[in-house]
């Protein structure tokens, strides 16, 4: 990027005027929930690219639906069982008075989306399902500092060669507006070029980031080295087992259609930075949200802010996996622990 872009004060997504993200986790499973919540609801809209998705409530986020703003997104581990974390945070957000006024009720909008996170060394032995309370816990949990790498939906998470995690970036473009990436890493593919030292997204990298070793010198990475990921799971998930699920956000006053095309270009920094990504076998998928209400953007600083959101979630990819941790009975190395 031009050196007129800088990060934002945290690097994290809740530079963004109006949000905020809370973790919650339980170590003994190796999972966890992430929720981002605004202080007051939210233009949102998603797109999905990947061949195995797992969400709820994402259909009212066409950009044709009659709900423009929602309360929270949840991102979760636990595969199906995940979703239920949005009832917890749903619990939450009732409690707090929010949501969607329809006569003298109102309900709290809180789509989702869930990683497959159930065979990466956690007990998954619960009698009553976990993650409606750590929902909750997380909803809870908000604030405007949160912690990356193992912790939230990315506690259990696991990229291709490592494990993966939880990442967040940020940017502040010339004219002033903020954009962050929130992201849970859990790839079919690689962060990493063969070999495992140098990250994908290094082109993009802020400072020193995740590493600050910069670009792989070597050309010519074309064929990937035999996933780790799959090895340790000896093949027993091969049916939609991966996921990177992320959101985009600026304080720019964006429309719902617009939030729709910044999740659109937001995948190409997925794409950049995980190898291969959108296969058959992922789940990858972007909200787009925006906390803006006054005024508008024209078309140069719409794609000026897209541009910038794709940016952010490659850094934001190679961030959660650069900062997790290693943990009892992990199945992978993490990428500081190779």
């Amino acid at each position: 990027m031009d050196a007129a872009y800088k990060t934002g004060p945290r690097n994290l997504i809740t530079d963004v005027s109006g949000l905020r993200v809370g973790n919650a986790q339980d170590d003994r499973i190796k999972t966890g929930t992430t929720v981002l919540v605004g202080g007051a609801p939210f233009t949102a809209s998603v797109h999905v690219m990947g061949g195995a998705p797992g969400t709820k409530e994402t259909d009212l986020l066409a950009p044709d639906k009659t709900v423009q703003q929602v309360d929270a997104l949840v991102l979760s581990g636990g595969s199906a069982y995940g979703l239920d974390a949005c009832s917890g945070v749903m619990d939450g957000l009732r409690a707090m008075g929010r949501g969607f006024a329809i006569g003298h009720v109102r309900i709290p909008i809180v789509p989702g989306a869930i990683i497959f996170d159930l065979i990466n060394g956690g007990a998954k032995d619960w009698d009553e399902n976990p993650y409606r309370a750590l929902g909750l816990a997380a909803l809870q949990n908000a604030g405007m500092d949160f912690a990356l790498g193992t912790t939230g939906a990315g506690t259990g998470a696991l990229a291709a060669m490592q494990k993966g995690g939880l990442g967040s970036a940020s940017l502040i473009l010339p004219d002033g507006s903020t954009v962050g990436a929130l992201v849970a890493v859990n790839a079919l593919g690689s962060v990493t070029t063969p070999g495992g030292q140098h990250f994908w997204a290094a082109p993009f990298e802020m400072g020193e980031e995740f590493g600050g070793l910069g670009p792989d010198p070597r050309g010519g990475l074309v064929s990937p080295e035999p996933s780790l990921k799959e090895q340790a799971m000896q093949m027993h998930a091969s049916g939609g087992a991966n996921t990177t699920i992320a959101i985009v956000a600026t304080d720019a006053p964006l429309t719902k259609v617009q939030c729709h095309r910044l999740a659109v270009t937001a995948h190409d920094g997925m794409a950049r930075a995980i190898v291969p990504s959108h296969t058959p076998l992922d789940g990858d998928l972007v909200f787009g949200v925006a906390t803006g209400n006054e005024g508008s953007v024209d078309a140069t600083a719409f794609r000026n802010i897209a541009a910038a959101g794709a940016v952010c979630l490659s850094r934001a990819i190679a961030r959660a996996v650069y900062e997790a941790t290693a943990a009892e009975r992990d199945i992978l190395p993490t990428y500081r622990g190779r």
